[in-house]
């Protein structure tokens, strides 16, 4: 009989199914559930069940979110027939969406004074690729014994489980990511764009400077996809990141502390976005520069 615990994921998009895909290739029992019920059918062929509602994914013992903001957050566990009315003292949830810190304590703080089930906020970096791979970096925030509990399933999905801190701790943790990303998004569409005018191939940029101190993992993701104008298909999306953006620069305001480049960011991101690319790769960010829109 496996000692394993059960498992329970709601959240059936860009990361959440290949995360799914590694659970079950390591073993658990998993249920799933999502808005738009046909995305759980590759998993229910790997051998998940879904269910109807949120609520029924609290009789696994570990019940694991990753869902697209705050708001859909709290509809999924606050909701009708949410997690909340079938959570229990002995069981867990464990977010990996990147939410609002605030927010993130204080639906904790309801959920277990509602049903005694705890939160760990878990939001994760690396992509689709580190999802696929599983060679996520998982930024948590909980008690000791709850991050405890779940690290040896999240083992399965990153390479590192760091604890921040108590509940929040992760969400800042991740804001802290987000704003690093972005703006390395934001200056690799410059740089392509400016060599380009300047008559350099761009496409050598990320082979030349590798292992340079300009090197990182987003310029030799982004600056070949942003040189060959490839944008499909969708790794992640603008929104994703201004969505990080304006939660960088509502926290920072909250703690007195200036972000000046990272609300500058957003205002570009915003741009970008608002010229219908929203849903579109980040890659697509050197048609900002290329076509003169700033």
């Amino acid at each position: 009989m496996s000692t394993l615990p059960t498992l329970a994921f709601a959240g059936i998009g860009l990361m959440g199914l290949p995360m799914c895909r590694r659970l079950l290739a390591a073993g658990y029992r998993l249920t799933v559930w999502n808005r738009s019920p046909d995305k759980c059918a590759p998993l229910v062929t790997l051998g998940a069940t879904a269910v109807a509602t949120p609520a029924e994914l609290c009789a696994a013992d570990i019940v694991l979110l990753c869902l697209a903001d705050t708001a859909a957050v709290r509809e999924v566990v606050f909701g009708k027939a949410g997690i909340a009315e079938g959570g229990k003292p002995d069981k867990l949830l464990v977010d990996h969406s990147s939410l609002e810190p605030t927010a993130t304590r204080d639906m904790a703080a309801e959920l277990e004074f509602r049903s005694g089930m705890r939160w760990v906020d878990a939001p994760v970096s690396g992509g689709t690729a580190g999802a696929e791979g599983g060679s996520l970096a998982i930024m948590a925030g909980g008690r000791v014994e709850d991050v405890e509990r779940v690290r040896p399933v999240l083992m399965h999905l990153g390479q590192r489980l760091t604890r921040m801190g108590e509940v929040g701790a992760g969400q800042v943790s991740k804001v802290c990511n987000q704003m690093i990303v972005a703006c390395n998004a934001l200056v690799i569409a410059e740089v392509v764009a400016l060599a380009e005018r300047a008559g350099v191939d761009a496409s050598l940029l990320a082979p030349a400077l590798a292992g340079g101190f300009a090197d990182s993992r987003p310029l030799q993701i982004l600056a070949p996809q942003m040189a060959a104008s490839e944008f499909e298909p969708v790794k992640w999306h603008v929104r994703t990141l201004l969505k990080d953006l304006d939660t960088a620069v509502k926290l920072s305001r909250e703690q007195g502390s200036a972000t000046p480049l990272s609300g500058l960011a957003a205002q570009l991101m915003r741009l970008h976005g608002s010229q219908g690319n929203l849903e579109r790769d980040p890659a697509t960010l050197v048609q900002m520069y290329r076509e003169g829109c700033l």
